[in-house]
């Protein structure tokens, strides 16, 4: 799990990464080798359980984890009930399992380890389980007193509707960069999204009364079924349109066919003289060049606005301070 690596040039690169942030956050893999030794074995035997009935689980765990980082720093700030941040409601499935987790983890480790932690566990082993890559997570974060707002989460979280440009912007005022915003954009190879975070696009793209020109016209067709015009938006398709449940490159070939879900991913391939297409096809064509890039790009963005030390606290229940 969370100490093996893809591979010796991965390995290389991701222990350089780790004495970085070791350095800097006083993050280290080992944090809780002798304060909680069976911390991995217990959160990877929840999620195994909730991968049985819930192929879904895996990509959610991994977007509560994205979202947190990105609105506050890898705080759990994301987690508290207090939270009037909208996006805390689309990104609530999960939460159950999240809550699970913790109360495994306190029964043998009371009062040991960070709800932040958790969700960077949990997202390291969505992907193992889904059949992507792993890599060695970097522990001792320490969870928020303050919840995430509706202020945070407008100015640091991506939409599904932005650009290119758009999207370097957001990705770059968290310190990651273009290579990062493909890498990552990647964990789109599973999951489910509602219509309404895409059905623009089908009916009335950029207000022009016409879908979008850069979606494939027979996928079009499939979506508009699943997302009729004057719908609830409530209804759930699949991210990958071809192995929806497992956690391979395919998201880069569907994108050079037209057939990215969402306007956001799409942009990659279909925005003109765009930087990523090179990188798109790259992932395309060799899964382990994905596989590596994006553990190393989780392990970045795994370090943003750390609390670490005396900051924060160890909270008790992942959705209340205690």
């Amino acid at each position: 799990m969370g100490s093996i690596s893809v591979n010796g040039v991965v390995v290389a690169l991701l222990l350089f990464s780790g004495v970085v942030v070791m350095n800097a956050y006083q993050l280290s893999i080992g944090f809780y080798s002798t304060t909680c030794p069976t911390l991995q074995a217990v959160v990877l035997s929840v999620i195994s359980n909730a991968f049985l009935t819930d192929p879904r689980i895996g990509a959610s765990l991994m977007k509560f984890h994205f979202n947190d980082c990105f609105v506050q720093g890898c705080d759990a700030s994301l987690l508290l009930n207090n939270t009037d941040a909208p996006t805390n409601n689309s990104s609530i499935r999960g939460l159950d399992v999240v809550n699970q987790i913790k109360t495994a983890v306190e029964s043998v480790c009371p009062q040991t380890v960070s709800c932040a932690d958790i969700l960077a566990l949990a997202a390291e082993v969505s992907s193992s389980l889904g059949g992507g890559p792993t890599w060695p997570v970097l522990l001792g974060r320490r969870d928020s007193l303050t919840a995430a707002n509706t202020t945070l989460v407008s100015q640091n979280l991506p939409s599904p509707s932005f650009t290119l440009d758009q999207l370097k912007s957001s990705f770059a005022a968290q310190g990651l960069n273009t290579t990062d915003l493909v890498a990552l954009s990647g964990a789109h190879t599973f999951g489910r999204a509602r219509c309404s975070t895409f059905v623009d696009r089908l009916y009335n793209f950029s207000n022009s009364g016409n879908p979008d020109p850069t979606l494939n016209t027979t996928y079009l067709e499939t979506l508009r079924q699943i997302c009729p015009q004057n719908g609830t938006g409530d209804n759930v398709t699949n991210l990958d349109l071809t192995t929806p449940d497992t956690f391979d490159n395919n998201y880069y070939s569907n994108l050079g066919q037209q057939n990215g879900l969402l306007q956001s991913d799409q942009e990659l391939v279909s925005t003109p003289g765009a930087d990523t297409v090179d990188l798109v096809n790259t992932y395309s064509s060799d899964q382990n060049a994905f596989f590596n890039q994006f553990a190393a790009s989780m392990i970045k963005m795994g370090n943003i606005g750390v609390l670490t030390g005396n900051q924060g606290e160890i909270r008790l229940q992942c959705n209340s301070v205690n």
